[in-house]
């Protein structure tokens, strides 16, 4: 439980509530009701273990943030998520209305894991310690089975690998939610560009047979996808998503969208992760993304 006035409210309260949910307690030392609920917050607090964060205004001391929030009677608790106030609630609840208040808006212990987890993948990533990346991957995904983030990166990681076994089995439990989720989609079809290649022996060949078959019709859209899908399995990503852009340039609704689709998974796969930011607030987008995201609109709506 942290005091907060006007000068440390954006940091305890706007900035933090980017990375955990922040409860303000707003409060007064003449409240009773205040004297009742302010020690079943911080039991939660504790109890939640970094689930959410508290934090205690006086609304007598800090008037100027009590008329910004609107406060009318006390006490009044106001929840924050990502700089902005999601929901709150008046007077003395008994705890377990609290507790139902908070499990409506913080994450599960879970969740909780599984993002730390990710976290410190990422920085093994940075790290170049591939298997440690894997490793709190794993436990991410075992923490939180519904965490579809976690799982795509560690599907991703193990494609990149080379793990395309490993990467399928972690990918089963999802593959029924691949047709709605477009994330997973975009693995799947990665995956498929993946097995497309499984019998090629010789990609250079391969790669020389597909040349040929366009140079004599540019609209063998069949050659071209199997072309793209080549370079795609071995992770040539613009070079995949410049030949698809030549299916679109000449029949952008070809086989039911797929040129299209295709495209948008590469664009999913090589998306690097983008920094949380304030509400509002547009993250920096990766160059070679951000290109090739412009060259499909100016194709698609050409």
């Amino acid at each position: 439980m942290i005091d907060v006035t006007i000068a440390n409210f954006e940091a305890e309260v706007i900035e933090a509530s980017m990375q955990t949910p922040v409860l303000v307690d707003f409060w007064a030392p003449w409240c009773g009701p205040c004297k009742v609920i302010g020690p079943i917050l911080e039991k939660l607090e504790a109890e939640y273990a970094g689930r959410f964060k508290l934090v205690k205004i006086d609304s007598d001391q800090e008037q100027q943030l009590a008329q910004a929030f609107g406060i009318r009677s006390i006490p009044t608790c106001v929840l924050l998520k990502n700089g902005q106030p999601v929901d709150g609630f008046m007077g003395a609840l008994p705890e377990g209305q609290i507790k139902a208040f908070l499990d409506k808006h913080v994450p599960s212990a879970g969740e909780v894991e599984a993002e730390a987890d990710e976290a410190a993948a990422h920085e093994a990533l940075a790290d170049g310690d591939m298997e440690g990346a894997i490793e709190r991957l794993r436990q991410a995904v075992q923490a939180a089975p519904d965490n579809d983030d976690a799982r795509f990166d560690l599907v991703k990681l193990l494609l990149e690998l080379g793990e395309d076994d490993e990467a399928k089995v972690a990918f089963a439990p999802v593959i029924a939610k691949a047709g709605a989720v477009r994330r997973l989609d975009s693995l799947k079809r990665w995956m498929d560009a993946r097995d497309a290649q499984a019998n090629v022996a010789d990609p250079e060949s391969r790669m020389a047979e597909l040349d040929a078959a366009i140079a004599a019709n540019k609209r063998n859209f069949d050659a071209r996808f199997a072309r793209a899908q080549l370079l795609m399995a071995y992770n040539q990503w613009t070079a995949a998503m410049d030949e698809l852009l030549e299916i679109l340039m000449r029949d952008k609704a070809w086989s039911e969208d797929l040129a299209r689709k295709t495209y948008i998974a590469i664009l999913d796969v090589i998306e690097p992760p983008k920094p949380k930011v304030a509400e509002g607030q547009v993250p920096p987008e990766d160059p070679v993304v951000a290109t090739y995201r412009r060259r499909l609109s100016s194709v698609v709506l050409s």
